[in-house]
Formats: C-alpha cells, structure tokens, sequence
C-alpha cells in the first residue's frame, strides 16, 4: 500500500507550515471549548413574545453565532487540508477490521417481505419441511422481534448479523436431528445457508446489475487525497467553491513561501517535487485542451443567417418599399456581414450598376430579432448624406452551443488579461464542456477552458478591474477565473448555463439588491491587481495566514473529531463508533502536526461515544475499553511505554468520564436484552462486563474484588428482570387490573405469557449466558427473579379457576417440561411452588378417576351386550379426554370419558366389547397422563406409579372375573345337538381376556419391565380363567358329539332297535350333520376370536377330545361287529375331522395321537369285514385317501 504522502492522484501540494505565510493577517482568536449540552427535559413555562425590535435583534446574534461557527469550520478545514496534502507522520492504517454494510428500516421491511413471500410459496426455491420450519422460526422469533428493529434503528445492525443468527439457530436444529447415510450434517447446513442467502438476496436484487459504488460505499478503502479532500468537505460543511478558493489561495501562499526560501538561501528539496507536480499537471491540462480542440473541430459550429430587407429611407426617396431575403451559412461564431444598395444606371454606356451605400453588420445569437435602422456609408460625391436601411438580421445557434455572449475574463491560466472577449459554451460531448472565446471572422476559439472540476457562483466585484458590472466566478484547485457581464440579467444567465455544464452539487444563489448595496464599494480605478490580493479581499486571506501556534487546537481538535464521528455514524457502514482508515489517518496527522495530547484525545472522544450511546445508538465497548484504557493509563501514571503526562483538567474530566461511564455500563447490563439483543454484536455483552471491571478498577494494578464485581452484576440482573417482565405483559398486552376478565381468559393469557417468559429465558441461555460465564448462579437468580414476578399473576389467576376444573395441567406441563430441563432452575423456588399448587390437582384428580372408572365397569358390564366393536368412537359419548403424547392436552370433565379419533392405533384390538376398551382405554390414557406430566419430585413421581399401577390391576381383576361369570352363563344356557354355534359374545368374551393379558404387562407392571409387585396374581387369574372357558366349551363341543354317537349306539347288534333299524337304510345326514357343526364352528373361532395361539388351543383339546370320545365309543364295543351304518357315520366323520383340523393347524403330533390310531385300525378291520360280508359294501366310503371323495 503506497504513502498517502506519495499519492500520484494528487494535484497542487499546500505549504507546510514550519515557516508562516508572506503576509500574515490578524489571527483569529482561541475559540471557546464547547459546553456540554443537557439533553433533560426543560420546564415549558409562558414566556412573553418579544417585540419586533427584540426578535431582530435575537436573530443577528444568531447569525453572529452561526457566522462564528462558519468561521472556526473554514480555520479547521485549512489545517486540515495542510494535513492532507503533506502528512509528516501518519500513514493510512492498512490492518483495521473492514465494516459491513448496516442495515436500514426500508431494507428490513424488504428482507420480511421475502422471507414472508418464501413461506407463502411465492419464491422459486425447493426446500424440505424441516428448513422451511427453521425459517420460519426465524422469521417469527428473529425478524418480527421489535428488539431487531431497535437494532436496525440504532444503526448497529448489517446483514452478516442476519445471517450469524440464521446460521446458529440452524445449527441448534441439525443437531437435533437423526443421522443420515450418505448425507452429512455439514452438508445440510451448507445448503440451508446457500438457500438462505438466495432468500435474502431475493430474486430481483440477483438479476439486478451492480451499478457505481457510492463514495459512502468506499470510505473503508484507502482513499486519496482527493477523496480525503470531499469527505472532510461533507464532515465540516464546507462547500466546493469554498474548498476550490481555499485550495487555490494556499498554492498561490505555497509559491509566494517557495520564493522567499529561495532569497533567504533554504534548501527547497520539496519545491522541486513540487514544481515537478505543476510541470506534469500543465501537461496534463495542454493534452486535455488539445483533445477539446480537436472535439470542437469535429463539431464544426454552423451559424445560419436570415437578413430581411425591408426598406430604404433616404431624403429624397420617401417610403420605398420591397421585401427581399437573404441566407446565409457559416462556421464563426462572431462573422461579418456586409451589406450593399445598388441602383440600375440607366446610362447606355454603364456597365454597372450604382452603388448608393453600404453597411457592415456583427451578427450574434443575442442579437435583436426585430426590424433596425442602420446608417449606411454612402460613396464621396454622393448627394445621400443621411441614407439608412432598414434590416432584420437573425442568427440561428447549433444544438452544441448552450451559451453565448460577451463577457470581461482574467484568469490564471487562459485569459491572463482582463479585457473584454466574445465567450461561447460549446458541448463537447455528453459530460464535457468548454468555455471558448473567439475573434471575429475565426472558426476555432482564440482560447478555451474545460468545465470539468469546476465550481460557478456569483461573486462581488472586483476592485481594480475595470469594465463590467455584475461579477461571477469559476473555481477548481490551482485555477481561478473571474468573470463580469453588463447587466445582472445577463451573469444569471450565464452562471445557470455554467451551473449545467460543470455538473456541481452546490447550486448558485444569486445575491439580493440588499447584499449588493450593503457590499458596496465603487471599483478602484487601479491598475488590474493579482488574484492574491482578490483572494485577499474576499476573507480567504485571514484563514491562511493565520497562524497555528496562536490557536487552541484541543478545542479544535474536539469540534473536527465530534464531526467526524457524526459523519461516521451516519453512512452506510455499521461502524459501531470506529473510524474509517481515511479519517484515522487525518486525526492522527492532526494530533502529531498541532500538538494535540493524547489523553484529550481519547477524552473527547469517550464523550462523544457515550453522547451516541445515550441516544441508543450502538458502540463498540471494546473501542471503549481501549480509549478509557489509555486514559487510566495517562492519569494513574503507568504508560507502558514509562512516559505519561496529565493535566489537573484531564484528570477531573477523567473522573467525570468515569463516573459517566460506570452509570452507563450499568445501564447497558441492566438493559443488556435490548442493548445486545440476540447475542449481537458479537461478544459486546462480554466486553462491555470487562470493561465494567476495568472501570472499577481504582488504579491499573489493583484488580476489583470479585465480590463487589458479583454484587453490581447482581444489581443489574435484579433490574433486568422487572424491566424485561414489564415489557413482556407489555407486548402480550396483558392489563395489570385483569380481575374483570374470565377465568378462562386470564388462564388463557397466563399460558400465553408463560409461552412468552419460557422464550425469553431461553434466549438468555442461548445468546447471553456465555458473557456472564463467570457469575453462573447470578443468571440463576435473574431468571428465578423474573419468574417470582410471573408467580404473582399465575397464583392470582389459578385461585380464581373453578373447583374441579383440570383446564390448568397445560400450564403445569408447559412450565415443568420448561424447568426440569435447566440445571439452574430444576427444583429451584419456582418450580417447588408450582409443584406445591399442583399436587392437591393431581391427587384429585386421580381419585375421582378412580372412582369414575370403577363406577363405568359396574355399571357397563351390567348392561354388557358383548357385541364386539370395530371402533369404540361409535359407541362412546363424547367427552373430552385426557391427554396422550403428542396431541393436544384435553382433559375429563366427571365421569365419562370418549376415544377421540386417535383411539383406534392406540388400542390393539379392535373386536373386544365396549366396556373391557372403555376401560383399557381409560387405564392407558391415565397413565399416559400422568406420565406426561414428567413429575420432577422422584418420590411423589413414584407413589403415582405405583398407585396408577395398582388399580389398574384392580380394574382388570374385577373386568376377568366378570367376563368368566359372563361366559358360564353363556355356556349354561346354549344347547347340545349340532345346532350349537359358538355365538359372537362368547369370541368376545375371549377377545377381552386376551386384551387384559396384553394390557396386563403394560398397566400393571413397573418400570424396567419387572414383575408387578402389587397384585401379582392377576396373570394368574387371567390364565385360569383361559383354561376353565376353553375347558367349559370343549365339554360344549364333546357333549354334541355324545349326542351323536348316541344315536349310533341304537344300531348295535342285539338290541331291540337294531333289528328294526335294519329294515331301514338310512343316509349320511347324521355325519354330515356333524361335520358342518364342526367346520362352521371351527371357522367362527377362527374369524372372531383374535388370538391364533388360544384358537390353537381350542382346536387341539377339541380333537383330542373328539377322538376319545369316538374310542372309547367303539371299546365299548370291541367284542362286537359295526353296522355299516354305524361304519360308515364314524369313518365319514373322523376322515373328515381328522382334515378340517389339520386345516386349522393342528400339528400332526396331535392329529396321529394314540386314541386316533386306536380308531383309525378298528375302523380300517370294520371297513374290511364289511367289504367281504356285505352284499351293497360301503357305497364307497372308506379309510383310504381317495380324491374323488367330496368335501
């Protein structure tokens, strides 16, 4: 980075200072160091109107005032220029942070408008739920957080801001969530931010093309001189012009300097650089002119001329009239028309004609437009002494030619001779512009000068110069030139055609007849005097010359930092009170150039940056910390560098600023929500702790006690938290004075507030708990603080809730799943008094469920259809219901209860009766309750499982034994024959025994899955019950076969029957009697009854029962011969028996079983007798397997 002192965008170099000026005027006097102005609020009280005379006198002091301030303004702005133009010392800082771009309240409405937009699914960006969630928490907690738009109005917020907070609340989330093959997390958050930023940026902005970075824009660059030159311009009001004649007479005061060195024999080493400078800028300027010219001859200027003759008055020819018109083209600005009267010679011998007159006319474009006479020059001899002709001479100006006219010049480098010349503004191009003056009959200008750079305003005339009236000026660094017109009409029009072309910012105010005559003064009739003394004349004289040594430039120096400041807070960059490197360098050089003290510098400077952060504008405290540091070194005497000087008035302002600061410190923490929201700027609440410390420190040695450390941030928090509580009821726009409200309003408005105060405490932990690190138990008891507060309103507001009314658990779950979850709070005094409120509620409340879910077993079994339900919706009333996981906490009111729409994947089943799933149901959802509430007590949380668990086995004992009673009954009154079908209620029956088995390990067991201690025999009672009802309806089932084979026992040979029931032939209705008995009822447990294993059960004691009966049946009769009926009735029905179990899953273990063998050989040697002895044989029927039997 090269010197600012060695900057070749330079033009003209200032003088040094080490000598004075040539001539040196009076100096101004020290001005007054500035009070401090009180920013408390003033008594408005009745003051009489002043008098006319009054108020105009008031008003010159005020223009008094504010000429004086002028005044001081210009003197500072000369050292300054000194400063720049040859810096001893400084250097422009190359390593200072680069500051981003603030933010305002127009672009923060634009930013939520686009994140707004991208929520509504108006953007072309593809997302996922889980980042269109993640913005949309930052757009509802971050961007429409009124602290952010205190920020962004204190100027101390820019976009990288935004995007920290974007970008740490992301990463909070992507934590949280699971991990993903192939897809790391650092990927995910990458695309989050990609997509972010395409949000923030938004769609037209990408499109949009990157125009001229303003000059505000590049004030964090190292800047030239020039550059120097217009920022300390705007930081001091100084206008261009007055900038160009300050500029131009210190050059002019440079060369008069350089010249007295060289006669008095100094060394002039910097001269020589110097005039190098002038050299290569006089080349620059003769190139610039030559490529206008070269333009200007381009543009050949064509002038059009339209002479109209009208008529000749003569003496002796009296109103001769004839109409002619001639026309004309040329390339001169000021041409030379001639015009001649002839008349016809009417001598025969006359070869031409007479010439009467003639006139020599100087056309311009300002020239008149009507009809004038013009005397002509009539021939010797000629008897027309007084002849005249009447003309009407127009001339049309080209469409580059803006102005033109005559006007009186004297300037530097063109028109160095005050004389009157004929000045035309000529367009070059479309930004350039030259003044050019011409001679008459010549196509290019005489001289000319390029506007560019240049400033115009009217000015006072000038003493000594002779010829013009009305004065005006065009000024630029090095160059000054003076011009005068006739008339004041004519100088206004010139200067707004100049203000036009030269493109300056500072518009030209014409003088009223007032200032003119209160200006004054007759022109000298002196020679032409030199632009020094002008400049003299015009006030400049005095800044100039005035000498530093006689100034107090610690008052000077206080005025030109505070404006700087002012400047800087207010530009496009979140500078938090940091210079620029521009003006770093600038103060600098001013400090080390005019003798500024350090320990005043850093003074002033900590005013102005607790001024601005009185007004809640943002700043820095580290760059606090560094200026009071070098303060308490300068007064406590410990320079690092063993040097260290203070004033008694630096060390009582020290102690003022101290005290100041400490007061303001506190403040900031007490306030530290708002004056740091969201954690930024990063690590400023950290900073602002330590130079708290620092602050309190008595000298530079002595550390502070950490206790009188610990008991202010104590203070602040304790003040923090009434402050945030009051402004959280605030926004919740919760009324102190809520009694009138409803019960449900105000419970309503405390789970909202309490919604709000979880929020606010998390954002605590999340943003500022790192900076108060070192004091972890004082955030304990700030957060402990600002919940008492919110104690206050909850008691109030549950005392007037109805009895029984279990509509505040919300409030319980939301502020213990809160609590139980932070170290600090964790039965803290909050939470055991919220628990201390609700364990009457809990207690309560499970009592009455008690006793409302022992009523509807009662009352339900009681009237107990046993028709099994697909969904219990369909037969519940519908009552609210208490809450399970993940859904909406709704709870009971006594003493009945419905399954909401979510019922049906709670339960497993869905064929039980509506009593056993109403009162599962209700046990689960008890349960599910109370263990949401996540009781932080361990003890109390383990006496409710234990209670829970214990009736729930009371419950489920009183649903088995009712449900066997049931069935007994059941069995008892069906039939006997083939007609029985096992009925719907009796599968129900078993579907709720099987629920309660299932149930059992979930409602009735503790934790870790171990036995329950309380009423363990309930598995017991329920396996008992299985084997007695399977038992009781395979007895059902042996019993219709009895019945059967009873009928076939009247086929025996020998008895009485038989002989009659031979003459017969009876069919197979018998067998297939029972085998459809069989089947439908295999296939009615089959469907209804849940459970495969118990309906295993069923078909295996079914059969084994079956075969048994059929051998004993036939051992009874092992010494006689069947009838082939009998025969064939037995062989039909355990060939088929033997297959519709096997269907059924009966293992063949269980099929080929003793007894089955048994039957299976007897059968088989009967079907072998009777094939040999019978005369018709079986029809068919046999043992055998065959695939033409039917089914």
């Amino acid at each position: 980075m090269l010197d600012p002192s060695s900057s070749d965008e330079s033009e003209g170099e200032l003088p040094p200072e080490d000598e004075p000026p040539v001539k040196t005027g009076k100096p101004i006097k020290k001005s007054p160091k500035p009070e401090k102005t009180s920013d408390a609020p003033r008594t408005q009280t009745k003051e009489p109107v002043p008098s006319p005379a009054d108020a105009d006198k008031t008003e010159q002091e005020r223009l008094k005032k504010e000429e004086a301030e002028r005044k001081i303004k210009l003197q500072i702005y000369v050292f300054v220029l000194r400063c720049i133009a040859y810096p001893f010392n400084a250097k422009q800082p190359t390593d200072m942070a680069r500051r981003q771009q603030k933010l305002n309240k127009q672009q923060l409405q634009v930013v939520k408008e686009r994140f707004q937009a991208f929520l509504k699914g108006e953007m072309q960006i593809v997302a996922d739920e889980a980042f269109c969630n993640a913005v949309r928490s930052y757009y509802e907690g971050f961007l429409k957080s009124e602290r952010v738009a205190r920020m962004v109005q204190s100027g101390g917020c820019s976009a990288s801001d935004f995007r920290e907070v974007f970008k740490k609340n992301i990463e909070r989330r992507v934590r949280s969530l699971p991990e993903i093959d192939g897809l790391s997390k650092e990927t995910v958050l990458s695309s989050w931010i990609t997509k972010y930023d395409a949000i923030y940026k938004g769609e037209e902005d990408q499109r949009r093309p990157q125009g001229r970075m303003p000059f505000s824009a590049v004030s964090e660059l190292i800047l030239s001189k020039e550059q120097l030159y217009e920022m300390f311009q705007q930081i001091l009001g100084i206008k261009k012009f007055e900038h160009q004649l300050l500029y131009n007479a210190l050059q002019v005061s440079a060369k008069a300097l350089i010249n007295k060195r060289e006669a008095l024999g100094f060394p002039c080493d910097f001269t020589q650089e110097k005039s190098l400078t002038f050299k290569n800028e006089e080349m620059k300027r003769a190139i610039n002119i030559s490529i206008v010219m070269l333009q200007l001859q381009s543009e050949i200027l064509l002038f059009i001329f339209f002479c109209y003759f009208l008529d000749i008055l003569t003496v002796k020819l009296c109103k001769s009239l004839w109409g002619t018109q001639g026309d004309f083209t040329t390339t001169h600005p000021l041409p030379v028309v001639k015009v001649k009267l002839f008349t016809e010679s009417t001598g025969v011998l006359a070869l031409e004609d007479k010439e009467l007159g003639r006139v020599v006319l100087h056309p311009t474009t300002n020239g008149p437009k009507m009809a004038e006479l013009h005397k002509m020059v009539v021939p010797k001899n000629s008897q027309d002494v007084d002849l005249k002709i009447k003309l009407a001479v127009r001339m049309d100006k080209p469409p580059n030619m803006k102005h033109s006219g005559y006007l009186y010049a004297l300037g530097q480098r063109v028109w160095k001779r005050w004389k009157r010349r004929y000045f035309v503004l000529v367009q070059v191009s479309q930004y350039t512009f030259a003044m050019c003056s011409f001679r008459e009959k010549k196509s290019e200008p005489h001289e000319l000068m390029q506007l560019d750079g240049y400033t115009v305003d009217y000015s006072d005339p000038q003493p000594g110069l002779q010829g013009g009236r009305a004065f005006f000026s065009a000024v630029r660094e090095g160059d000054l030139v003076v011009f005068a017109s006739n008339d004041d009409q004519d100088r206004a029009l010139w200067v707004q055609a100049m203000y036009r072309a030269t493109g300056q910012s500072y518009k030209p105010v014409a003088p009223t007849q007032n200032q003119q005559n209160c200006r004054g003064g007759n022109a000298q009739k002196d020679a032409p005097v030199s632009l020094l003394s002008m400049l003299y004349r015009q006030g400049v004289e005095e800044l100039i010359s005035a000498m530093p040594c006689n100034f107090d430039h610690a008052s000077l120096f206080f005025i030109l930092q505070k404006h700087t400041l002012i400047h800087r807070m207010n530009d496009s960059f979140s500078c938090l009170g940091w210079f620029s490197p521009g003006q770093v360098f600038v103060l600098d050089e001013y400090c080390a150039r005019y003798g500024v003290r350090g320990c005043h510098r850093h003074l002033c400077y900590l005013k102005d940056l607790m001024d601005f952060s009185d007004n809640n504008a943002l700043v820095d405290p580290t760059l606090l910390h560094y200026s009071y540091a070098f303060c308490a070194s300068h007064v406590h005497g410990n320079r690092p560098d063993g040097m260290g000087t203070v004033t008694e008035q630096e060390k009582e302002e020290f102690e003022e600023i101290r005290s100041r600061l400490l007061t303001l410190l506190e403040k900031q923490i007490t306030h530290f929500r708002y004056c740091f929201p969201f954690g930024r700027p990063e690590g400023a609440l950290k900073a602002t702790l330590s130079l708290l410390e620092r602050v309190l420190m008595k000298d530079i040695t002595t550390p502070v006690p950490p206790e009188e450390m610990r008991k202010i941030v104590q203070k602040c928090l304790e003040k923090a938290a009434l402050i945030n509580y009051s402004q959280l009821t605030e926004y919740a726009q919760i009324e102190a004075d809520s009694g009138q409200a409803s019960p449900e309003k105000r419970l309503e408005d405390m789970i909202r507030l309490g919604e709000l105060c979880m929020e606010v405490l998390q954002q605590n932990d999340e943003h500022h708990s790192e900076a108060f690190s070192w004091w972890p138990e004082a955030m304990g008891e700030h957060a402990e603080t600002f919940l008492s507060l919110y104690t206050v309103d909850m008691d109030a507001a549950l005392a007037v809730q109805p009895q029984d009314s279990w509509d505040s658990f919300p409030l319980f779950q939301l502020l213990n799943n809160f609590l139980r979850t932070d170290s600090h709070l964790c039965n803290g005094t909050f939470h055991k008094h919220l628990q201390d409120l609700y364990i009457p509620l809990v207690v309560r409340y499970i009592d009455l469920m008690e006793s409302s879910i022992a009523q509807s077993i009662h009352r339900g079994f009681e009237q107990e259809t046993w028709q099994s339900v697909k969904t219990i919706t369909n037969n519940l009333p519908s009552v609210p219901l208490p809450r399970v996981p993940n859904l909406p906490l709704n709870l009971p009111q006594m003493p009945s209860f419905s399954a909401p729409s979510w019922m049906g994947p709670l339960c497993d089943s869905n064929n039980g009766s509506a009593t056993s799933e109403d009162l599962f149901w209700k046990l689960d959802a008890l349960q599910m309750f109370v263990m949401d509430l996540h009781w932080p007590e361990p003890e109390f949380a383990k006496h409710l499982e234990q209670r829970l668990k214990l009736m729930a086995s009371d419950m489920m004992e009183a649903c088995v034994k009712r449900t066997k009673a049931a069935f007994d009954a059941k069995m008892q009154k069906s039939c006997r024959s083939t007609d029985f079908r096992v009925s719907l209620s009796v599968c129900t029956m078993f579907n709720v025994l099987m629920d309660a088995k299932r149930q059992c390990s979930k409602l009735c067991v503790l934790d870790q899955g171990q036995e329950q201690q309380y009423h363990s025999k309930i598995d017991v009672l329920i396996d008992e019950a299985f084997k007695e009802m399977i038992s009781s309806l395979v007895s059902k089932f042996a019993a219709v076969l009895d019945g059967v084979l009873s009928k076939l026992s009247r086929y025996d040979e020998g008895t009485f029957f038989s002989s009659i029931l031979s003459f017969t032939k009876p069919g197979m209705d018998l067998a297939d009697t029972y085998i459809t008995f069989v089947r439908q009822n295999q296939d009615i447990l089959r469907d209804r009854v849940n459970d495969e294993m118990y309906a295993e059960k069923i078909f295996d004691q079914w059969y084994n029962s079956l075969m048994k009966a059929v051998c004993a049946w036939l051992t009874d009769r092992l010494d006689q011969q069947l009838h082939v009926y009998q025969l064939k009735t037995l062989i039909k029905i355990v060939k088929k028996s033997y297959r519709d179990f096997r269907l059924q899953g009966v293992l063949d273990g269980t099929l080929n079983n003793k007894s089955y063998e048994t039957v299976y050989n007897r059968l088989t040697i009967e079907e072998a007798t009777a094939a040999v002895s019978a005369t018709d044989g079986l029809q068919g029927i046999t043992m055998r397997d065959s695939d033409e039997e039917e089914g």
